[in-house]
């Protein structure tokens, strides 16, 4: 089913009509999207927006990222300007002086908020963002960085950065009307070098429906290849569950399009589309049930001795009916498909065919978040599924292997369509984006994060759902 409203918003003669008779009814800003694969300068013609609280730690990092990916920089402080410029030099991009009373459009605006740790110094941020945020381009990205909250340091500290994440969301909230996004990057100690494949990608047009998110990047696996910002997965093997349509095809063609070869895997009653998959990404097809007892047996002997790089556990059903009218058999069904064939095939690739510095992605879902109605199944399944990552990720650290989760909010698919009208608008618009995403959506995070450049994100669940109420 078509987003009305969103097709409305793409027409600016329907916006002014809109607008003249103030109609209580916002048009969503349609959002700019990447396409096809990876590019090697996706803000080009971008000029970003720079500043820092005190010492600016993060400042080279963070315009180094940004000068790589293609933008112009300028920076709130002319003191930092000659230090900077150093940086982006060595991308070919400029870096001037920007003043808080520049009029001028910005696609970027980023704040190293890394030496805040005290409650006087969060007025840094507030005086950075308060005379920009007007000038932030449609589509445009806020992203505020912050170190990662440690036991070893003071309350007020740990108060403070958890304060950056809740000025991220709320900031994503305001500037959600036009199609723009605010997340908050909190970057552990010893993480500094892997900030930047982080920072560029949240900044980049594939990440437009990730938004109000706090995004740790850490030390926590050991290191592995360095990031490539051009078919970053050369050479690299991908298993895909639930291929055949909606989230598993798009990861599929995306992970295909970033240079991995895919075993796309479904149900032989979706042979067809799985196979013509396949062949359209130059692919293989694998048919079978991952629950049948015999799943991770012929998983290994289709991936053969060179094993597997990346992992994406997709399929997933529903069975919804309330918990007391839940028929036993639709309990089951949902946690054998959703939960454990995810650990069943896992523990069969971990010991040899997963490769070091491999990835596990799994699909969770914001109502493994938040919870819903008639769906204690399938919220505790994916609820489960962001406690396996967790641990699986303390477990996989000394071998560089990463495990996150993806949580999609309203995400437009055959699912979602089902649902009845007047649910699905509410699903639609209540988000900071105010409409719903696109499978391609969850498949470019999930793109991101089989990357070496997310070496630095393990063990965390990333929202792609617009800023979605709830569970927020």
């Amino acid at each position: 089913m078509n987003d009305l409203l969103l097709m409305l918003g793409k027409s600016p003669a329907a916006r002014n009509v809109f607008g003249a008779l103030k109609l209580p009814i916002p048009l969503p800003e349609p959002l700019a999207r990447g396409d096809g694969a990876w590019t090697a300068r996706p803000l080009e013609g971008a000029t970003a927006l720079v500043g820092g609280a005190g010492a600016g730690e993060l400042l080279p990092i963070i315009t180094g990222a940004l000068a790589e990916a293609g933008a112009a920089i300028l920076v709130d402080d002319p003191a930092r300007v000659a230090t900077l410029r150093e940086v982006a030099q060595a991308h070919a991009r400029p870096v001037g002086t920007d003043s808080a009373d520049a009029t001028d459009r910005a696609q970027v605006l980023v704040f190293d908020a890394s030496g805040i740790d005290t409650v006087d110094g969060l007025r840094a941020a507030y005086e950075f963002l308060h005379p920009r945020l007007g000038r932030l381009a449609r589509a445009g990205r806020v992203v505020i960085i912050g170190r990662e909250r440690a036991a070893s340091d003071s309350a007020q500290a740990n108060a403070v950065r958890a304060a950056l994440v809740g000025l991220a969301k709320a900031t994503a909230k305001e500037i959600g009307a036009k199609g723009a996004t605010a997340n908050c990057l909190a970057v552990a100690r010893g993480a500094e070098l892997r900030l930047a494949p982080v920072l560029r990608w949240v900044c980049d047009p594939r990440a437009a429906f990730v938004t109000a998110q706090p995004i740790a990047v850490t030390a926590r696996a050991a290191a592995a290849g360095r990031p490539a910002y051009v078919r970053p997965l050369d050479g690299k093997v991908a298993i895909v569950t639930g291929a055949a349509r909606g989230i598993g095809r798009a990861t599929a063609q995306a992970l295909a399009a970033e240079g991995a070869r895919v075993v796309c895997l479904d149900r032989p009653e979706d042979s067809k589309d799985t196979s013509e998959l396949a062949r359209e990404i130059g692919g293989t097809a694998l048919l079978l049930d991952v629950t049948a007892p015999d799943a991770p047996a012929k998983i290994l002997e289709a991936l053969g001795d060179r094993g597997a790089d990346i992992v994406v556990h997709n399929a997933g059903i529903t069975r919804d009916q309330t918990l007391a009218r839940m028929k036993p058999e639709h309990w089951d069904a949902v946690m054998n498909v959703n939960l454990a064939a995810v650990v069943r095939i896992t523990d069969a690739l971990l010991p040899k065919a997963l490769r070091d510095g491999g990835r596990i992605i799994c699909l969770s879902s914001v109502s493994g978040i938040a919870g819903n109605v008639g769906q204690t199944n399938y919220s505790a399944s994916k609820a489960a599924l962001i406690g396996y990552v967790d641990a699986l990720a303390q477990q996989l650290a000394p071998r560089a292997i990463t495990a996150n989760a993806i949580a999609p909010g309203f995400i437009e698919t055959r699912m979602t369509a089902a649902i009845p009208m007047m649910i699905r608008e509410a699903g639609r618009r209540l988000s900071a984006l105010g409409q719903g995403g696109l499978p391609e959506d969850v498949a470019q995070a999930i793109s991101f994060l089989a990357s070496p450049g997310a070496q630095g994100i393990t063990g965390s669940t990333l929202r792609v759902c617009g800023g979605a109420l709830i569970g927020a």
